[in-house]
C-alpha cells in the first residue's frame, strides 16, 4: 500500500489501457464491524464482476481483472491495519489501494478513467492534520480527522536518537536520565551543563532534521497542519530544524508515551480546528468580496475550463455533488450529461484535481456553508 500523495493522484488521473474499477467502502479497525470488511470487499467483488460482464467482459478475463484485489479479501496482516476507509483502482496496468482515515460509502465505477470524486475531502483537507510525536526514544507520526487519527509506518526517519546519531563518533553521543513520566519534571532530561549542553542540542537537532528530512516525500504536496506532542524543551529545537511550512504554533505538552491515541487527538483537533475554521472563512470572504468582478463563477462549465488551465484559486463544492459529462481540452468544451453514461467522468471532481494540481485550495462544504446558491463556485486567479 502507497500513502496517497500528489503523484499518486496524477498516476491514477493519467489515461489508462482498458477498463478502470474504482472501488471505495468504510472500513472498521476493531469490534463486531471489523469483522464485516473482508464480507463487504467480498460482495463488493462481486458486483463489480457483474458490471463487468454487463459491459462485455468474458468471465475469465473479468476474473482475470479482479484478482489482485481478490487476494485482499483473505489477507489477514492487510486487515490488521485498517482506517475509515478504504479505496482501491484497478485496470490492467495499475493496482493500487489506500486506506485513509475517511469515511466512504460503498461504491464501484466502471469506466474509462478511474473515478476519484469520493477522494475529494483527502485532497481538500477536510478536517486533516498529522500529529508528530516527538522523544529521545521513539518517533510516531500519526495522520488525523475530526472524526478519527491512525498511525503511519515511515521508514525514512530515525525512530530514536541513537539510531540517527549511530554513526557519528562516540564523543557526540548525548547522554540522558530519565524522569517522572508525570509531572512538573521532564521525562527525558539532558545531563550535562554548559558547552557539553550545546553540544548536546547540536546532536538533537541533527537527529530532528533527519526527521525533517524522512518527512519531506510524504508532506511535500501536503497544506495539512502539523501538531508537535512532546516535552516543551524539544519543540524550539524541532523548530530550528524544521522546514514544513504547516507546522502549527501550539503542540501537545507532555510526554506522549504516557497519553493514550484519543488523548492525542483530542488535544491535537482543539490546536487545528480553529485553523481550519479561519481558513475557510477567509476563503469564502474572499469569494463574496470578489464577486461582481469577473475573478468569481457558479458556473460549472466554465470553472472546469479554468481548472483546466491553472486559473481557480479556490473552489467550493457541495458535499456529495456530481456532475456527469465531457471535457475536451482540444476544443475547449464541456458537455453535460443528465446521468453517467459511456466516456462520462465526473466534472465537478475534475475541477477538483485539476485545481489540486495547479496548487489551488479545495473546499467540500454542506450546502448551507456554500458561499453562493450553487452546487459549485471558484474564486479565479486572473
Amino acid at each position: 500500500m502507497k500513502e496517497f500523495s500528489k503523484d499518486e493522484l496524477k498516476s491514477l488521473m493519467a489515461k489508462q489501457d482498458g477498463l478502470c474499477i474504482s472501488m471505495f467502502m468504510p472500513t472498521y479497525r476493531a469490534g463486531a464491524p471489523a469483522q464485516q470488511n473482508q464480507i463487504r470487499l467480498r460482495n463488493l467483488l462481486r458486483v463489480a464482476e457483474e458490471k463487468l460482464l454487463a459491459g462485455g467482459c468474458r468471465p475469465q478475463e473479468a476474473r482475470t481483472l479482479l484478482e489482485p484485489v481478490q487476494g485482499l479479501v483473505g489477507n489477514i496482516l492487510f486487515w490488521k491495519y485498517q482506517s475509515d476507509g478504504l479505496a482501491i483502482f484497478l485496470s490492467p496496468g495499475i493496482f493500487r489501494y489506500y486506506c485513509l482515515p475517511t469515511h466512504f460509502d460503498e461504491l464501484i465505477v466502471v469506466a474509462d478513467r478511474f473515478h476519484v470524486e469520493p477522494l475529494l475531502p483527502v485532497l481538500s483537507g477536510d478536517g486533516r492534520f498529522y500529529i508528530l510525536t516527538l522523544s529521545q526514544n521513539e518517533i510516531h507520526l500519526f495522520e488525523g480527522t475530526k472524526q478519527d487519527v491512525r498511525e503511519i509506518d515511515i521508514d525514512t526517519i530515525p525512530k530514536s536518537l541513537n539510531e540517527a546519531l549511530q554513526y557519528d563518533e562516540p564523543e557526540k553521543q548525548v547522554r540522558f536520565h530519565r524522569g517522572t513520566a508525570r509531572g512538573g519534571d521532564r521525562s527525558s532530561m539532558i545531563s550535562g551543563h554548559g558547552a557539553e549542553l550545546d553540544d548536546n542540542k547540536e546532536n538533537i537537532v541533527k537527529y530532528f532534521r533527519k526527521i525533517d528530512r524522512g518527512l519531506h516525500d510524504l508532506l511535500r504536496d501536503e497544506r495539512s497542519p502539523l501538531v508537535l506532542a512532546g516535552v516543551d524543551y524539544l519543540f524550539p529545537i524541532y523548530r530550528e530544524a524544521n522546514t514544513y511550512p504547516h507546522l502549527m504554533d501550539e503542540g501537545i505538552t507532555g510526554n506522549p508515551k504516557g497519553m493514550s491515541i484519543e488523548q492525542l487527538h483530542r488535544q491535537a483537533w482543539s490546536i487545528v480546528n480553529p485553523y481550519f475554521q479561519k481558513t475557510q472563512n477567509d476563503a469564502i470572504a474572499q469569494y463574496r468580496q470578489s464577486s461582481g468582478t469577473g475573478l468569481t463563477s457558479r458556473d460549472i462549465r466554465e470553472i472546469v475550463q479554468a481548472a483546466y488551465h491553472g486559473r481557480v484559486g479556490l473552489l467550493f463544492i457541495t458535499k456529495g455533488h456530481r456532475q456527469w459529462g465531457t471535457f475536451d481540452p482540444a476544443n475547449n468544451e464541456v458537455h453535460l450529461h443528465r446521468k453517467m453514461g459511456t466516456g462520462s467522468e465526473g466534472l465537478a471532481d475534475f475541477a477538483a484535481i485539476q485545481t489540486f494540481l495547479s496548487g489551488g485550495n479545495v473546499f467540500v462544504l454542506p450546502m448551507e456553508e456554500m458561499p453562493d446558491e450553487a452546487p459549485l463556485a471558484a474564486v479565479f486567479r486572473y
